[in-house]
């Protein structure tokens, strides 16, 4: 039997017997496995919701009601479930399917999602524009566990379970983010749970004197009464929710009664959801930590665990290696200690370390204490979620010129995650941000080195950039100057930073190759800007080629140009060559770069069109 086949939209499940959703949960669970092997993506998140989609989906009609996720790691059974089944194999490929929610994509697809904590606030002012429009459908969000840990969950509860609107919250609960959870939130919801014979009763029970309002409310008052001064509270009971749960995130016919119960109640409902990431794949079941985000792998032997090389790793080892030499380094992470390379550091100093959550605002302020109290904090972030604590940057940090470090991890172009996780806006808010120092380094000896300098020669606080992935052809390293002139031309000056240096000296190659002679000037600190050294270069040259993978709004490229224009500098030619608006779609990181003229080739061709297929140059040689 092959249910899965004939399913193509929502309608198609809705008559299945509880037989049939069980073969079809396990045929969903096959397909995942197998298409995620061969494209990557989230795998053990969406083995885990499979249950609680199907269910969702037999309450809801996503058409017309809103569903709203939470990051949208979960989302990859909603997608199979409406009609996107044929399109798993283009997954998080380059004009293929986003590995995300995306409202272009589908109408069952409710609100973009890619950050954590937001869904109950984009579900509540969906929940009042129903209410202000007099119209008439339902909204649900589905919020992780993980996600509970992010400040911006607590101000869509509290606002939610006091407006009084019919809106339902899935809690998802599997007790991981990434990495296992952190803190208090965790271990409150360990302690929350009530035996689904409970909840059975308080249904039926309503079924039973709901027609009788006066003695219903009555008894009602008075359960709620006892409740309050004899059983432990819970914080969604206190914030005003209609709190229902736990129940078995595995099974279907009691997801089904609950959530369409919650529906029923026409009030603020949360509905507490356990489940197992990874289930169904014994691999992701026991790490379910690393099969989170996979890239291909064979199902038979699991993810390759083989280490190898990335900036993340080079972060994580100079971390060691200063922490060992000085007691007051510390590093914090927010939700993200394998990611940013940390594993071995939580390890070997847990005293040192602090896993704060999906938390970023939270680290940022709290590295503004440490650093006021003499602590040397260390905070390794994704450029993507660093964008959550710019005004903790600027108020805590930065007024009072605290030396705090930002390790700016998986900063540029970072591939199939797409738009919600490209980190190509860091250089334009981090450069705004008063006595931010930001360094770039283009290798691993090169992050090393710029580390120290943040943690021990810069006074004030301090980013240091770095892509996702390995180090390219470029591997010393530029110690502690500003800029650094990596080959010297006279027809044309070429400006990077970080590992977009590459590109440009491959450029030079191929530009010195038609008899153009190019001039690579790399900075290493682009702010302060070292403007000096480039203008240098540009009055020997007189033409520009700046290129970096991030938002034209405050790129080094524009801040080149005013400096040339402050310097009354006139430039025969120049191009910036940049991501525009900084929305970049998912896809490899070479068909991006490609596709916005990065890579070396598109290079060498601006600045060939500089010389009209080499009669300029050729004129001014004769000149």
């Amino acid at each position: 039997m092959n249910i899965l086949k004939t399913v193509n939209s929502p309608k198609d499940i809705k008559s299945l017997s509880e037989r049939e959703l069980g073969i079809l949960s396990s045929e969903i669970r096959g397909f995942l496995i197998d298409n995620i092997s061969k494209t990557g993506g989230h795998l053990a998140s969406n083995l885990g919701a499979v249950e609680l989609t199907l269910a969702l989906h037999r309450v809801y009609d996503t058409e017309k009601d809103r569903l709203v996720f939470d990051v949208g790691h979960q989302s990859y059974v909603h997608k199979i479930l409406t009609g996107r089944k044929g399109e798993f194999k283009t997954l998080r490929q380059f004009g293929g399917l986003s590995g995300y929610p995306k409202p272009d994509e589908s109408i069952h697809d409710a609100a973009i999602a890619g950050h954590a904590s937001t869904s109950v606030s984009v579900a509540l002012g969906m929940a009042r524009a129903r209410t202000l429009a007099h119209e008439d459908y339902s909204v649900a969000a589905v919020i992780g566990d993980g996600a509970l840990t992010g400040g911006t969950a607590y101000e869509g509860l509290c606002d939610a379970g006091q407006s009084k609107e019919a809106i339902v919250v899935i809690l998802n609960d599997n007790g991981m983010s990434i990495d296992n959870n952190v803190g208090g939130i965790s271990e409150m919801l360990s302690r929350i749970r009530v035996k689904p014979s409970y909840f059975r009763f308080k249904r039926r029970y309503r079924q039973l004197f709901g027609h009788m309002p006066a003695l219903y409310n009555f008894n009602h008052s008075v359960k709620e009464w006892l409740k309050r001064r004899l059983l432990p509270g819970n914080i969604f009971d206190d914030l005003g929710f209609h709190y229902l749960g736990p129940v078995d995130g595995h099974d279907i016919s009691q997801l089904e009664a609950v959530i369409g119960w919650a529906k029923e109640l026409k009030e603020p409902v949360l509905v507490h959801v356990i489940t197992q990431k990874g289930k169904g794949y014994t691999y992701a079941e026991q790490e379910p930590e690393i099969y989170h985000g996979v890239d291909a792998f064979d199902i038979e032997y699991g993810v390759e665990k083989c280490p190898h090389n990335s900036f993340s790793e080079a972060f994580g080892n100079a971390m060691i290696e200063m922490a060992e030499k000085d007691e007051k380094v510390a590093a914090i992470t927010a939700a993200m200690c394998a990611g940013t390379g940390l594993s071995e550091f939580a390890k070997r100093f847990p005293d040192r370390f602090f896993d704060v959550g999906i938390a970023e605002e939270h680290a940022v302020a709290m590295s503004a204490g440490l650093a006021s109290r003499g602590i040397k904090p260390v905070f390794a972030v994704y450029s993507s979620f660093l964008q959550r604590g710019y005004d903790m940057l600027i108020h805590d940090v930065s007024l009072s010129k605290l030396h705090a470090v930002f390790a700016v991890d998986r900063a540029g172009i970072v591939g199939r995650d797409g738009e919600t996780h490209q980190g190509v806006f860091d250089v334009s808010f981090l450069c705004s941000v008063p006595h931010m120092a930001v360094l770039c380094p283009a290798s691993y000896a090169e992050l090393r080195d710029m580390l120290k300098l943040a943690v021990y020669r810069i006074e004030g606080p301090a980013a240091i950039r770095y892509p996702r992935g390995g180090e390219g052809e470029y591997t010393e390293s530029s110690g502690s100057a500003p800029s650094s002139v990596l080959r010297e031309g006279k027809d044309v000056t070429l400006v990077s930073y970080g590992v977009m240096i590459n590109n440009m000296l491959e450029a030079a190659t191929m530009l010195d190759e038609a008899g153009i002679d190019a001039e690579v000037i790399k900075l290493n600190l682009i702010n302060p800007l070292d403007t000096e050294t480039v203008l240098n270069s540009l009055r020997k040259t007189g033409r520009l080629v700046a290129a970096e993978d991030v938002c034209a709004f405050g790129s080094v490229g524009s801040r080149l140009l005013a400096a040339c224009a402050e310097e009354g500098l006139a430039l025969t030619n120049a191009k910036t060559i940049d991501l525009g608006s900084g929305i970049v779609p998912h896809g490899s990181v070479t068909e991006l770069m490609k596709r916005a003229g990065l890579d070396a080739e598109s290079i060498a061709e601006t600045a060939k069109g500089f010389f009209e297929n080499n009669d300029e140059k050729a004129a001014e040689e004769d000149g």
